[in-house]
């Protein structure tokens, strides 16, 4: 899961990248208004966490731009700012919540696990597809109740593809979504085919073939009636 992380107290936002890291959310960083315009275009999160107050612009026009957009990346405003009005104002335009510092990474991350769950999954700690199922809690996976070991990599891929089942996802996609901007640096995106080869690999052995699909020349596909 992608996290994007605008706010430009830079040790603010670095111990909550450090905490969320640890669950298996790759962060990202946007210190300005202009570098987080930048990445909003550019790239999809599953959740946004906002100051409201940056040093060249209002976050609160970055909401704007997202719903011009029509983007449904989650969005979580953090801000000292704890005037009724800002906060209104911010739902109102598209917000998922708000949480006014100072504030608890506990609290902070089960907002965010609490969003994409409702925007992902269907507001369920339990995704099933056909004879698999992934307990988002406790993050196992089990196909036809055996628990079937996958590493970080391959959960949260797993995770991507249902999250967007039915839709071919290509693997500049993917790269970008595991390794975040970094991914414009890399030669090449055979580290996304050996993860894929890899959940594939381990979701067949466990009885479970027919929902990944290669789209040759394309990209993958998890195919859900």
């Amino acid at each position: 899961m992608k996290i994007l992380i605008i706010e430009d107290e830079t040790e603010l936002a670095k111990s909550i990248a450090e905490y969320l890291s640890e669950e298996n959310y790759l962060c990202e960083f946007a210190l300005t208004y202009s570098e987080a315009m930048n990445k909003i275009e550019l790239f999809h999160y599953d959740c946004i966490l906002l100051d409201i107050m940056l040093p060249d612009g209002n976050g609160l026009k970055i909401l704007e731009e997202l719903k011009k957009q029509n983007k449904q990346d989650g969005v979580i405003i953090v801000s000292a700012k704890n005037a009724l009005e800002d906060k209104v104002k911010g739902l109102q335009l598209g917000a998922d919540d708000y949480l006014t510092k100072p504030f608890h990474l506990s609290e902070l991350m089960a907002r965010i696990y609490s969003i994409i769950r409702r925007k992902q999954f269907s507001n369920s700690n339990i995704v099933k597809q056909n004879e698999l199922e992934i307990d988002l809690l406790a993050k196992t996976v089990s196909v036809k109740n055996q628990v079937i070991a996958l590493t970080k990599k391959e959960l949260d891929l797993l995770l991507y593809f249902i999250g967007n089942k039915n839709k071919v996802i290509s693997k500049s996609t993917l790269a970008e979504h595991l390794s975040g901007d970094f991914a414009d640096m890399l030669d090449n995106h055979d580290f996304v085919y050996a993860h894929v080869k890899n959940l594939k690999k381990k979701l067949y052995d466990a009885g479970c073939d027919h929902d990944l699909k290669t789209i040759y020349g394309t990209g993958y596909k998890w195919v859900s009636q």
